[in-house]
């Protein structure tokens, strides 16, 4: 099979191409960024699949800056929703499976229990509003042959993202204040890869024309900011003091959904995955790190 990956340049990009890389393949794996087909230009998106063919197509790019989405609105338009649809439109015409990679910011956080996939989306800023209208695309274009896949605060050795952030501000500060009451569960980018990885080589995957469904990924476990970032703190052994705050003394432009815990069930059962507790995700991280 001849399987193309988007947003090489992003987290989980580069998680998928370290372990395709490291390991045996009997499928034809082509990665792109933007300087290959840039999402942001329709034309860029036509221009490079008329001369391009794939069996499947995993897209993992996406406009995922949450707070400078609220002033690039139509920007992540275009990136989350509207080449969203482009895309599917493409796999539909070629015959290819499309994966897409979605987020828990489709919620409003106000449940008091982890969100299931048939559970009412409603996203409380521009980020979420964009993806969810991609998800509601690519389903009305693909009722068959596509996934999608949702999840949340993920981290790796790869760009910026939270691990990165809290590990280099624990090394300049003595204190830092970390907002305590926003819930949820991060998911290490390697562990969403394998699950991707684990999904395209099962057979009926590949063999039947199934009916497009919604998935739930993360690592399992409820944990805030402020205790990801206790934990962190502790296996890097950095010595600074984290102070628990409401959301309100953190003002951000992008609204925060408050807990986005996910139930993880349904991706479990189907591809007998077994989950890893996001202590397991973040140890693992921090002494690969610590080896390298």
């Amino acid at each position: 099979m001849r399987i193309l990956v988007t947003g090489k340049n992003g987290q989980l990009g580069k998680s998928i191409h370290k372990i395709v890389t490291n390991n045996e393949q009997t499928n034809e794996f082509v990665f792109v960024g933007r300087e290959d087909v840039d999402l942001s230009i329709t034309d860029s998106i036509a221009s490079y699949f008329s001369h391009n063919n794939f069996d499947i197509i995993i897209n993992c790019a996406a406009h995922t800056a949450v707070d400078k989405a609220e002033e690039e609105a139509v920007f992540a338009n275009q990136i989350n929703h509207l080449a969203v649809a482009q895309l599917a439109q493409i796999a539909k015409t070629q015959q290819a499976k499309l994966i897409h990679i979605s987020t828990d910011y489709v919620f409003d956080g106000e449940s008091d229990k982890p969100y299931t996939e048939t559970d009412t989306t409603n996203p409380v800023n521009i980020y979420g509003k964009t993806k969810l209208a991609g998800e509601q695309v690519l389903k009305e274009i693909m009722p068959t042959d596509a996934i999608i896949i949702r999840t949340s605060w993920v981290f790796s050795e790869y760009g910026d993202n939270f691990v990165k952030t809290i590990l280099r501000l624990g090394k300049e500060r003595d204190e830092i204040n970390v907002v305590s009451d926003q819930i949820g569960s991060p998911t290490y980018a390697t562990n969403l890869a394998e699950v991707i990885l684990n999904i395209i080589n099962n057979k009926d995957y590949q063999d039947k024309k199934q009916s497009t469904e919604i998935y739930h990924y993360s690592s399992e476990g409820e944990i805030s900011w402020y205790d990801f970032t206790k934990e962190i703190f502790k296996l890097s052994k950095v010595d600074c003091k984290v102070n628990p705050i409401a959301t309100e003394q953190y003002p951000t432009p992008a609204q925060r959904p408050r807990n986005t815990l996910m139930d993880k069930d349904k991706i479990s059962t189907k591809f007998s995955i077994i989950i890893p507790f996001w202590k397991e995700s973040i140890k693992h991280l921090i002494n690969t790190q610590n080896n390298n």
